[in-house]
């Protein structure tokens, strides 16, 4: 049984929350109080982390209750209780956090925040291990290439996203996650995709649709965009900067009257009888 003891209030409050919102059976006690005989593992702040002697403790951060409770369950389940991620690529991935067979956290995310999410998961866990769905090249490779100190296995996805019947809509990417992390896959260290013409019409269409401008960026900074090292946010403000730049030199040779904008050091110009252009 999991066993609360911790004078902190954070700590208690949001312990305690989390565990009630996951229905699992639990106590709680004084710090300083004997343990109950059936006690598996110990939540308890920082205070009093060396209090508890012969018997499993796990410290929580009163701004991350969740991961403490995350820890806990592990613990009493026992064996069998590795780590596991499984990702479904994509715009927004769908992510699950399984410990053992047991999903402990899921979640659904933008692609930008996908990594630090699996990294935050995996940070004190033993052996962990990503298992990504092979599907979305493009987001895929990204987040094999930005994913550092984990073992990462590419997964295929076929059929990993189940029939939704009534009600369940919403949820495919996340009950994907949760499959892909159920099956072994190829380890990986990089990912390295050419994008092809028709991934790179559409991250110009997805450019097009968000500029304020109604204009797409262009096949280079699409291709950037591919490969992970932009956002299509900071590749449309990139080419705003770019088209600015060019705007300001285009206005600067004419106000300066360089060859062949046909303007003299006074800004004027005439017209000779036989048609040809005479500076003033």
């Amino acid at each position: 049984m999991i066993v609360v003891a911790t004078a902190d209030f954070e700590v208690y409050h949001g312990v305690v929350n989390e565990l009630r919102e996951r229905g699992t059976e639990f106590t709680t006690v004084e710090p300083d109080a004997a343990l109950p005989e059936q006690t598996a593992v110990v939540i308890t702040g920082a205070a009093s982390a060396d209090e508890f002697e012969g018997c499993q403790t796990i410290v929580a951060d009163p701004e991350d209750p969740r991961r403490a409770v995350d820890q806990a369950l592990t613990a009493v389940r026992g064996t069998g209780g590795r780590t596991i991620v499984g990702v479904d690529p994509g715009r927004k991935p769908g992510i699950a956090i399984l410990a053992g067979e047991m999903v402990v956290a899921a979640f659904q995310v933008p692609l930008a925040d996908a990594v630090d999410v699996i990294q935050r998961e995996v940070s004190d866990a033993p052996e962990p291990v990503v298992r990504i769905g092979d599907g979305a090249r493009l987001q895929s490779s990204k987040l094999v290439n930005e994913l550092e100190d984990v073992q990462v296995e590419l997964v295929d996805e076929t059929g990993t996203t189940p029939y939704l019947g009534t009600g369940g809509r919403g949820m495919e990417d996340v009950l994907a996650a949760v499959n892909i992390a159920r099956l072994e896959g190829e380890v990986v260290d990089a990912r390295d995709i050419e994008p092809t013409a028709g991934e790179l019409q559409v991250i110009k269409d997805r450019s097009r649709e968000q500029s304020r401008t109604n204009r797409a960026i262009d096949e280079v900074l699409a291709r950037r965009v591919a490969a992970g090292e932009l956002t299509i946010e900071e590749a449309l403000a990139e080419h705003r900067t770019d088209n600015s730049d060019a705007e300001s030199a285009d206005a600067a040779v004419g106000a300066d009257g360089e060859p062949g904008s046909g303007i003299g050091e006074n800004g004027s110009s005439s017209v000779s009888e036989d048609g040809t252009r005479e500076d003033e």
